[in-house]
């Protein structure tokens, strides 16, 4: 009794061994580093004394003083865990689903089961365990970062977390042995942010089957360091004398970096991570020069055609003029931004050395790099297929990215209990596939794609037993697939299943109460989850707070956060062994936001700020890489090649990095411009040399603190009173970035969520470049970021479920100023606009291998459907104020002309349409745009056609798209500049004069496995109202050069030269339109009968209306010829 009670309570340790770890890291925050101080014993061993040990011992050197001893673990010195309650609350937290909302509690469902199939790894919800040995208690004991058991006690009595915490609060026993608990004992060694790199055997192996000294003790029955270290050729001090060889990730020649020892990178010359390679003078010069050549030309031909109007036809001259003066400012607008094209190159070797290659500081060579948070987006499961999804996020969790960095969060804007569910299996086959990336150096790191590859997939592998692990890894993917594939009708009968058995009970419920059984049963039908409880989100059969637009908000911690050191795995844990592959998967968290009846959810944009401000309270990653769900990484260092211009010197203005959108599954020929290469590989780098490229929705990193509506950082501005010689590195309040901004008015801005405001000056330090050259002057100190992060709480993850609920940003400037800005379907642009007009710049990122990869609809009335998206957004934006007219100062100029095309482009349908039209008019009067073609129009035309196609052949130089290529975007301007362009025009103009709104479906993403043709949706003829204008243009056409060509062969005096003019530019328009009708056609030429209903409709109508307009002169002798409509 003396004994339990002169012991500490378990609570009382608990909580002292977490102040004393968070004064630590409060320490290490302040930017002081550590220093440990150790003495060797008698024996060996190495004691650490504190600093008043050492105070007290006068025989210490002063040189100890200036090193940090790193103790290499050896069979008695082994890293010990961190408190078990830390560890209870981690799992409770990563094993429970957290659900709330508008005037509800947040409430936490344990969930012991998240999916039917097994669950292996430790880091994932629902791990299986082993139960807990206390009475009537079905919980599962507590595991450890390898999935171990972790047992509190020495007895080796099991318990779960609950009953620990009922133990340790009601007695500090241990329920097994009656023992007092010993938690907390060994807190004050758990931090290994300097811990020495593990020592290896000396031929480079794991383990020495003949060395048998580790398992010898000397004669005191210790362990005999000397003769372990003699072995092994170690020896004790600043950090290890035995260094492992040269990671040849980054270099590859083994000419440079550290060969069998530590170097400061500091002792190193300063390097910079990113270059731009300007365009070659040979080819920029006269792409300038013709620029302004067609320019003048483009003036004096204007001028000629005022000054000779055709006489005969002022109509005709009239539109023509009104056109031609419209398509001349068009192309100023696009053509003038294109001025100063330029290329950048990264160092990822530099990149390495920077910020992940062992020091003498960081021995473990831990990463210094800031967090990325991925934001994944997916609404609707019938639309988007969830292995699509479930295949971007496998790709995500094995990017080449310090694992403790990385956290993955993913939008499920329709609350589907199947996206849940195969998230859920996809976090439980990245167990397998991820250490399978690592180990063989997989690329693309998208199983589906993998394992399509048409090449030879040993080539460049080095491993004998890759072909045997990529046999097994290829079998569990395929029955990863009929999991997923297999999910809907396992909800079905499992629902199905749970509803008979709810009726059941009400039916026996009916008959002991007495009631009538004539009555029907009244159950609802929920959708069901997979631990036998109601799924809080959407139901098969909608019900009241159970629908897509009315559902609480829910969050769940697929995968918790990683250790923050490597965890090996080993050979017999896995099917395929992992031995020396770092096992450790990335944070993932399922996120589905808030949604009921009466507010405004702003559609993907307002999913998008759910998920900025859940990441805020749960990893608070500094930088954001956004995807769509059908967006997979196909490179997997590309986050480190956008890293390397945030981290370079400068990298502190970017607001964004910008990664060219790259497509698969287009036909052969791009018949409908799907690859867009001539505005990824042509617009885009040429606004790269201005004030950066246009965000377009997908595949871009984003500066975090930028997204809050922060200006760029001015230093001189930000605190004028500091000295000269005085530093930047400190992290500033808010107040600090923008002045106007009062910290009691944080909430207004932001929320009134306390978490979110207090990271906002950590997303904004974490930020910045390394302070590692003098021109650095806003960046933060090396080594400020190898700090492990906090483990997650409940309090926490409540947090984070508030922030998403439908009533958080109602009074705020989220959607306004914050965040994804709202009011336009093409929040993307209006996004980028908003940074870009505040002073920020951003950066188009090319890489030599593709950073990302999707799918794209290659049907022609997809394609429609999605650029009618497009320009209706283009055309809000002009009539908003975010028109570029209105822009402020710090936007560049020739930035505001490429803006102000973005909002007028699709107004050039009007005047393209009637142009189109023009070729048929002249030839149906028999008028031309102008009077007789003269020499001189037959020069000017001449000159601007040339100037035109040496400008196209520069721009193929310089920006590397192919000219056939530059010919489908040029077909493809005219078919959508003639239909949805136009149709955008209108819709625009009736949502700003009536306030109609317009819907848009979401693009459906090909999940088909048809290997016989996987371009069959090509041939899909799905008819739309917005192929009425190209079909008429066509038809008018073609029966115009009929018509003239009859009437000139007939003809008492034909005139050719009129025929030939007007013939020419209905070729013009009909060759433009070539791809439009092929598609039309459909598969092996069966055109849809609505096409000829059309056709027919066109043609009898011009000929009615042109007979009414110009009838017959004549006639036989006798006969009346004129016609009239009755």
């Amino acid at each position: 009794m003396m004994s339990s009670s002169s012991q500490p309570s378990k609570k009382s340790v608990r909580n002292t061994g977490v102040s004393e770890s968070s004064s630590s890291q409060g320490a290490r925050n302040s930017g002081g580093p550590t220093v440990k101080f150790a003495r060797r014993t008698s024996s060996g061993k190495y004691v650490t004394l504190s600093r008043e040990d050492i105070d007290m011992s006068g025989d210490m050197s002063g040189d100890y003083m200036n090193y940090t001893v790193h103790i290499p673990p050896t069979p008695d010195n082994q890293p010990m865990d961190s408190s078990v309650a830390m560890k209870a609350e981690e799992q409770y937290v990563s094993n429970s689903l957290f659900t709330g909302g508008f005037n509800s509690v947040t409430r936490a469902h344990l969930m012991d089961k998240v999916i039917d199939s097994e669950v292996s790894h430790p880091q994932m919800a629902g791990a299986k365990g082993s139960a807990c040995s206390m009475p009537a208690c079905d919980g599962k004991v507590m595991k450890d970062e390898r999935g171990n058991d972790v047992i509190p006690c020495e007895c080796r009595f099991k318990i779960c977390r609950d009953c620990f915490l009922d133990a340790q609060k009601e007695s500090g026993l241990c329920p097994g042995c009656k023992e007092p608990y010993r938690v907390g004992e060994y807190d004050d060694d758990a931090d290994y942010s300097n811990r020495a790199l593990p020592l290896p055997a000396p031929d480079g192996s794991k383990r020495d089957a003949n060395n048998m000294s580790v398992m010898k003790r000397n004669q005191n029955g210790e362990f005999d360091h000397n003769r372990w270290l003699f072995e092994t050729k170690g020896t004790y001090g600043v950090g290890n004398a035995y260094w492992p060889q040269e990671d040849h990730m980054y270099g590859g020649d083994g000419d440079g970096g550290m060969q069998g020892g530590m170097i400061d990178p500091s002792d190193k010359p300063w390097k910079p991570l990113s270059r731009i390679i300007p365009i070659p003078t040979a080819i920029l010069s006269p792409y300038r020069l013709l620029i302004f050549v067609r320019l003048i030309v483009l003036g004096f031909f204007l001028h000629w055609r005022i000054a000779h109007p055709n006489q005969d036809a002022l109509w005709l001259w009239f539109m023509s003029i009104i056109c031609e003066t419209w398509f001349a400012f068009s192309w100023i607008l696009d053509q003038i931004p294109k001025f100063s094209p330029i290329n950048r190159s990264t160092d990822l070797e530099v990149l390495h050395e920077k910020f992940d290659a062992p020091t003498p500081s960081n021995p473990t060579g831990r990463s210094d790099l800031p967090g990325v948070d991925f934001f994944v987006s997916t609404a609707d499961p019938d639309k988007e297929p969830p292995l699509v999804t479930a295949n971007t996020i496998l790709s995500i969790l094995a990017v080449d990215y310090p694992v403790e960095k990385l956290s993955c969060y993913v939008s499920d804007d329709g609350g589907a209990l199947l996206t849940f569910e195969a998230m859920a299996e996809a976090a439980s086959f990245a167990d397998l596939w991820v250490p399978f990336c690592r180990k063989h150096q997989i690329e693309p790191r998208n199983p589906e794609s993998y394992f399509n590859l048409k090449v030879d997939p040993t080539k460049n592998k080095s491993r004998s037993d890759f072909v045997k692990d990529r046999r097994r890894v290829k079998r569990e993917y395929d029955e990863f697939k009929v999991r997923i594939n297999g999910l809907p009708d396992s909800i079905r009968r499992r629902s199905d299943a749970f509803n008979a058995r709810e009726e059941m009970k009400m039916m026996k419920h009916m008959k002991e109460s007495g009631a009538d059984p004539s009555e029907p049963i009244k159950v609802l039908k929920a959708t069901w989850m997979a631990d036998g409880t109601h799924w809080p989100g959407t139901w098969a059969s909608p019900s009241r707070e159970h629908a897509k637009g009315d559902h609480a908000g829910i969050l769940q911690v697929m995968l918790k956060p990683p250790s923050p050191d490597p965890l090996l795995g080993s050979a017999d844990d896995k099917i395929i062994d992992f031995a020396e592959v770092d096992i450790r998967l990335p944070m993932f968290v399922y996120v589905s936001r808030e949604k009921r009846p009466g507010y405004d959810h702003n559609k993907k944009a307002g999913a998008m700020n759910a998920l900025v401000r859940a990441s805020a309270i749960l990893s608070n990653g500094p930088f954001i890489l956004n995807l769509d769900c059908d967006h997979y990484i196909y490179n997997c260092k590309a986050v480190r090649e956008g890293m390397c211009f945030m981290m370079d010197r400068g990298g502190e203005n970017i607001c964004y990095i910008q990664f060219p959108q790259r497509f698969e599954g287009i036909d052969p020929s791009d018949r409908y411009a799907n690859h867009n290469t001539v505005f990824f590989d042509g617009n885009m780098r040429a606004l790269d040399g201005l004030q950066g490229p246009v965000y377009v929705g997908t595949g871009c990193m984003f500066r975090r603190f930028a997204l809050y509506g922060f200006n760029p950082p001015l230093v001189d501005q930000v605190n004028p009173k500091k000295g000269e010689g005085e530093s930047e590195m400190q992290a500033l309040s808010a107040s600090e970035f923008d002045r106007d901004l009062d910290v009691n008015l944080l909430p207004k801005r932001f929320g009134n969520s306390t978490m979110l405001a207090e990271s906002i000056p950590i997303a904004e330090f974490q930020g910045r470049p390394l302070a590692d050259h003098p021109a650095v002057k806003y960046g933060r100190p090396p080594g400020a970021l190898r700090v492990p992060r906090d483990p997650l709480d409940a309090t926490t993850v409540a947090e984070a479920v508030s922030v998403i609920s439908c009533w958080y940003e109602d009074k705020t400037e989220w959607g306004d100023r914050v965040g994804w800005i709202y009011g336009s379907v093409t929040e993307d642009v209006v996004t980028g606009y908003r940074m870009h007009n505040r002073g920020w710049r951003s950066v188009y990122c090319v890489t030599k291998r593709d950073s990302f990869r999707g799918s794209a609809p290659i049907n022609l009335t997809d394609r429609l459907h999605q650029v009618l998206r497009w320009a209706t957004g283009s055309v809000e934006i002009f009539f908003s104020k975010n028109n570029a007219i209105l822009a402020s100062r710090r936007l560049n100029f020739l930035q505001r002309l490429a803006y102000l095309n973005v909002g007028i482009y699709p107004f050039t349908s009007v005047f393209l349409i009637v142009y189109c039209f023009l070729p048929a008019l002249s030839l149906f009067s028999g008028f031309f745009i102008v009077q007789t073609l003269s020499i001189a129009f037959l020069i000017y035309l001449l000159t601007i056609t040339i100037c035109l196609v040496l400008l196209a052949i520069l721009e193929v130089k310089w920006s590397g798209v192919e000219l056939e290529q530059w010919w489908r975007n040029e077909q493809f301007w005219l078919i959508s500049g003639t239909s949805a362009h136009f149709a955008a025009v209108v819709q625009g103009l009736l949502k700003v004069i009536a306030g109609i709104e317009i819907n848009f479906t979401l693009t459906s993403k090909s999940a088909a496995e048809d290997d016989e043709d996987i371009y069959a949706d090509l041939y899909i003829v799905k008819w739309s109202s917005l192929m009425i204008p190209p079909i008429v243009i066509a038809m008018v056409n073609i029966i115009a050069i009929v018509v003239a060509f009859s009437r000139t062969i007939f003809s008492v005096y034909p005139d050719w030269s009129k025929f030939i003019g007007g013939a020419f530019f209905s070729f013009w328009v009909l060759a433009h339109l070539y791809p439009f009708a092929k598609g039309l056609m459909g598969r092996r030429g069966k055109t849809p009968t609505i096409v000829y209903v059309w056709a027919g409709l066109v043609a009898i109508t011009i000929s009615l209306l042109w007979i009414a307009i110009s009838p017959p002169k004549g006639g036989a002798k006798g006969y009346k010829t004129e016609f009239q409509f009755p």
